[in-house]
């Protein structure tokens, strides 16, 4: 069943069709409003509850039990108990409320990381949006404590940045993103810097090592995306950065290098060119050579000062699931990030991304699946990050509980880049100056914001929130892009401690998968999450034959 494009109860609509995230199946930089995620960008947790209070009455539209998907699961609640409470703690009423729930996370072996939330963004790498908007999110990310990552190809496309002897020895670009993530970094969260063939063959892990020590930025080892089974693509529209591009040693469509494909450019019947990474392992045929291979690609590393390693994985199938979680065991690697199929925050293929790969709550589940075998046998098991058309904290729950205990964060891409969209147009329109270096693209406020004010100060809810964190001296320095995301962030969070505290589970290591339901047959049979009015049916039953 589709999902509908308005909800009257919250007071939102979807400018385009939605996805099963709830967000636009494209979502624009320029959008006006107003779905949730933008909303909850201005108005923070006010938008956990139905809007105009004191002339309404609300009921669910329970209409997304169709299928097997993340919203056909169900979030149980008890009406008895409190469990990861703080050592010592009372179980008072007082001490249990929603403000009580601890949502911080821990992940790693080798490097422990905290975050102050169980979130983390997918990878923003080559792509002009997250070039343009960078600063939004990474402050944004920095400020609220969460990891970020650089995605692959950050290096190989900067036209700054300086080859010598075949390896980088200068990124500007690569810096700002690391340099503007650590200005307010203060321990919680992390950068991670992907590496795919190409930024291999740049040595970019050796340039981040002598730069910034190996203990400072991680190294994620990239496999694949939800998105798509080929390496990431970008668009260029210029023919001297196409021709860069391509001597830099990458795949570029159509190849600017030919003399028709010049002058097609020149008449204008070609207006932009593609390019493309390569894939990875395409010379081996063997399980037991990429396992070789992985064992030294995470001993290099390691073995030049990296102390954090990652590895991101994409939709692949069961095999490759399985080679992910066990190579990522049997290395420490500090975090296995699996993407489910098919989202994709730069210009992936769209019929790779409506038809190849394995969904998202398929693939999570034989995650946990897998996890649980090799737990069984005595190996160890990597932390695990579960990615794939997340958007609400509703989501944030249910795949965290899914992988209980495994699972430690929700990656989350297109919806953590919303607020540095919204933010920055709305600085854009207030501060004309500022417009372009920022990616503003509104010369003036529309009415779906200056109908919350004229001002920063009016219009997020976050603004002072911000404020007392940094000091109301530094606050001229804060990308309102970065505002807009603390202050949906806190919906979030506010949202994960309310279902938290409903299941009477007060931090994340208590949560389990018994704290969910399956809305229908398929899903149960699928995930091995009980059907809803089997779970504890065994306990119910017990009650009335006492």
């Amino acid at each position: 069943m589709k999902a509908s494009k308005s909800n009257d109860v919250l007071g939102t609509v979807n400018r385009g069709s939605p996805a099963e995230s709830g967000l636009c199946t494209l979502c624009r930089a320029d959008c006006a409003g107003k779905c949730e995620t933008w909303l909850a960008s201005i108005k923070g947790r006010e938008v956990l509850y139905p809007r105009d209070y004191g002339k309404v009455t609300a009921g669910a539209d329970n209409t997304t039990h169709v299928g097997i998907s993340y919203n056909s699961l169900r979030i149980q609640g008890y009406n008895y108990g409190a469990h990861g409470l703080p050592e010592g703690a009372s179980n008072d009423p007082d001490n249990c409320t929603f403000q009580d729930v601890d949502v911080k996370t821990t992940f790693g072996r080798q490097k422990k990381v905290i975050a102050r939330m169980p979130i983390m963004t997918g990878a923003l790498g080559s792509t002009k949006i997250a070039e343009t908007y960078w600063d939004a999110f990474a402050v944004g990310c920095s400020l609220v404590g969460v990891p970020i990552v650089i995605g692959e190809n950050v290096v190989g496309v900067d036209p700054a940045s300086k080859m010598k002897n075949g390896r980088i020895v200068e990124s500007p670009e690569l810096n700002r993103r690391i340099d503007t993530y650590m200005r307010y970094f203060d321990g919680h969260g992390a950068v991670l810097v992907q590496l795919n063939v190409e930024d291999g063959r740049n040595r970019v892990a050796e340039y981040v090592a002598e730069k910034y020590g190996g203990d400072k930025v991680f190294i994620e080892i990239k496999w694949g995306q939800g998105a798509k089974d080929i390496g990431g693509e970008i668009e260029v529209f210029n023919l001297e950065h196409a021709l860069f591009l391509k001597k830099r040693g990458y795949v570029v469509d159509p190849d600017p290098e030919l003399g028709e494909v010049q002058e097609a450019f020149k008449r204008g019947s070609i207006k932009a060119f593609a390019r493309h990474s390569r894939l990875g392992f395409t010379d081996y045929s063997r399980y037991e050579d990429v396992r070789n291979n992985f064992k030294s690609t995470v001993d290099y590393l390691r073995g030049m000062g990296i102390n954090g390693v990652t590895l991101k994985t994409g939709a692949y199938g069961m095999e490759a699931l399985a080679m992910a979680i066990k190579l990522a065991g049997e290395n420490d690697i500090d975090l296995l990030t699996i993407d489910g199929a098919g989202g994709g925050t730069g210009m992936s293929p769209w019929h790779m991304m409506q038809s190849w790969g394995v969904p998202s709550i398929l693939l999570h589940s034989k995650a946990y699946e897998y996890a649980g075998i090799l737990e069984e046998k005595g190996e160890s098991v990597p932390d695990l990050a579960f990615a794939g058309g997340f958007a609400q904290e509703d989501h944030i729950f249910k795949a965290l509980a899914l992988g209980a205990p495994y699972s430690k964060l929700a990656c989350m891409g297109r919806a953590l880049m919303i607020p540095g969209f919204l933010g920055s147009n709305i600085q854009g329109g207030l501060q004309p100056e500022k417009k372009e270096k920022i990616g503003g693209n509104w010369d003036k406020l529309p009415k779906t914001v200056a109908d919350f004010g004229s001002s920063p100060e009016e219009i997020f809810a976050g603004y002072y929130d911000v404020q007392k964190k940094v000091g109301k001296d530094e606050m001229a320095n804060i990308p309102f892009g970065a505002i807009a995301f603390w202050t949906m962030t806190d919906k979030l969070k506010a949202g994960l401690q309310q279902f938290m505290a409903g299941t009477r589970k007060f931090s994340l290591p208590s949560l389990s998968r018994d704290d969910l339901a399956s809305g229908n047959r398929e899903t149960e049979k699928e995930t091995g999450i009980k059907f809803i009015t089997d779970a504890m049916d065994e306990q119910a039953r017990a009650i009335l034959k006492m």
